[in-house]
């Protein structure tokens, strides 16, 4: 049976290797990116977010049956706390109601294997807390601590804990929707190749990010996860991060997780 689904992030890397799977298996896309895609949004802006909620309802015709929030940013940036936390939640905090119309519901945010890293407290504390502003400060605070490293990490670590607390309340499990979350290692996109391509930021990045199985990863291989999380096939994994990391979760943290 076909399905509608959403998709941010849609124009590159992994969020276009899943629309292409989902078109080529039969259904519906409308995605949504700074470019290129059916929806052009800033998600890093409260008035993009607003566009992106009011153009999906039109599009859809007021009925999702799938959401994927894969928008984000790398690098050191303060910015990234307000697309990589705050896009992703206006996005599936605005598009649930559309999820609650569709059939068999599902959501996902593309989250990282930096959520395990050593992380800015602050910055994650303040997303959690709703408060922007404090989140963005407490970035900005960072880089001037030549610290700006940690900021990636820290968004993917507090929208790693919005989903563990979200996914379980009423308006997600109580509403029968499946909300999730996925931890990639290291994966081939155009967000990340400048930084593979050179030799010393590479050796940092496979130091912090070790990948036994098969090393870095191809958009087309993180897909196939995305969809079968968005299936109707998908019927009590809730409140997960689901690590598609080659092994870098258990090389780094080993078994001190249980």
């Amino acid at each position: 049976m076909s399905r509608t689904y959403l998709i941010t992030g849609a124009a590159s890397g992994i969020g276009k290797a899943t629309a292409t799977r989902l078109k080529e298996q039969g259904h519906t896309v409308i995605g949504a990116d700074l470019n290129d895609a059916d929806i052009v949004a800033d998600l890093a802006t409260r008035d993009g977010r607003a566009h992106l909620v009011q153009h999906a309802s039109e599009l859809s015709g007021g009925r999702l049956d799938a959401v994927i929030a894969g928008a984000g940013l790398a690098g050191f940036a303060p910015r990234a706390v307000s697309v990589n936390y705050f896009g992703a939640v206006a996005t599936l905090e605005g598009l649930r109601p559309l999820l609650a119309a569709g059939t068999d519901p599902r959501a996902v945010v593309i989250a990282s294997v930096a959520s395990v890293h050593p992380h800015d407290t602050a910055i994650a504390d303040a997303a959690l807390a709703g408060d922007e502003e404090a989140a963005l400060a407490a970035a900005q605070a960072a880089v001037y601590r030549g610290e700006g490293y940690a900021i990636y990490g820290s968004t993917k670590a507090a929208i790693a804990r919005w989903i563990r607390r979200t996914a379980v309340t009423a308006d997600w499990a109580g509403a029968g929707i499946p909300l999730n979350a996925i931890a990639p290692g290291t994966v081939v996109t155009p967000m990340t190749e400048p930084m593979l391509a050179s030799p010393d930021v590479r050796k940092i990045v496979d130091a912090t990010v070790p990948m036994p199985l098969h090393g870095h990863a191809q958009p087309a291989q993180i897909a196939p996860l995305l969809t079968w999380l968005t299936s109707p096939e998908n019927e009590l994994v809730t409140g997960q991060v689901v690590f598609i990391d080659g092994g870098a979760d258990a090389v780094l943290r080993g078994d001190g997780t249980w």
